[in-house]
């Protein structure tokens, strides 16, 4: 079971799927087109009624290159999204940030989870996921997405490692296991191989009780394995990351394209967890 404040996504039986929702004018994808309070409501709507299970809102662009802001510079400019979200959605609503402050701001305004994009477990965030009794993502992201990390031991024992600190960090600061759920950080810190190896070998990284987070959409390792540079063109190339991920004991899904993602999911739970049996 996840639990997010009045929220709780029970496990093993269907695949959650997390719409993004970019608040950002230089997203890799679809920067600049939901970033005005009446874009982003309509577009979080949208992928709602498509059937999304949670809204992850971010104001600060990950993508390589990208200019990073202030924690007052995000928090300036996600506040209007906020405000116009709240109290709007049935699902949760995730913030996508590195900044304990931009995520009380969060919480206060009625999200329900932390989405830490920082890289590892940081006490400050795990405080306030406490705190508000909010979800707590934790990415495994050590060094960003314009680095690849050298991995001694192998991507896939790194991460498992990264997790299992946060796991332990988590008891020792009082956060329930249920409010914690881990994100591979697919595309961050990884080679092209890395990525690769990762959902080849995703059951090494699920922890009971744990949802495990897999993010693929629309990234460049996916451009590499179909040929498609067109970053808005790779809709089919993530279905068939995500579809691999949830054959392995993927809990979620972070996704651009909801509908096709909610169809894909419904599919591939059929077959790998036997739903509607």
């Amino acid at each position: 079971m996840f639990k997010a404040r009045s929220f709780s996504l029970p496990l093993g039986n269907k695949t959650y799927i997390m719409g993004i929702l970019n608040y950002t004018p230089d997203s890799f994808s679809d920067g600049g087109k939901f970033n005005s309070p009446e874009q982003a409501l309509s577009h979080a709507l949208r992928m709602q009624e498509q059937g999304a299970d949670i809204i992850d809102l971010g104001a600060n662009s990950t993508r390589p290159g990208a200019q990073i802001l202030t924690a007052s510079e995000e928090l300036e400019r996600i506040a209007p999204a906020l405000e116009v979200l709240k109290d709007r959605l049935s699902v949760p609503l995730s913030v996508d940030t590195f900044y304990p402050s931009v995520a009380r701001a969060a919480l206060e305004a009625g999200a329900s989870i932390i989405n830490d994009v920082s890289g590892e477990f940081n006490a400050d965030m795990a405080a306030l996921a406490k705190e508000f009794g909010a979800g707590y993502v934790v990415m495994h992201n050590p060094c960003g997405a314009d680095v690849v990390q050298e991995y001694k031991d192998g991507v896939v024992s790194h991460i498992r490692s990264v997790f299992l600190d946060a796991l332990r960090l988590a008891s020792e600061s009082g956060l329930a296991k249920e409010q914690l759920c881990f994100d591979v950080g697919l595309g961050f810190s990884k080679s092209y191989e890395d990525n690769l190896e990762i959902l080849r070998n995703l059951e090494w990284l699920k922890f009971k009780g744990v949802p495990l987070l897999v993010a693929a959409s629309r990234k460049r390792f996916i451009g590499i394995a179909s040929g498609e540079e067109n970053s808005s063109l790779r809709d089919a190339g993530t279905v068939a990351a995500h579809t691999a991920a949830i054959a392995a004991g993927a809990d979620m899904i972070r996704v651009h394209d909801v509908a096709g993602a909610v169809q894909a999911a419904r599919v591939a739970d059929a077959i790998f967890r036997r739903s509607g049996e």
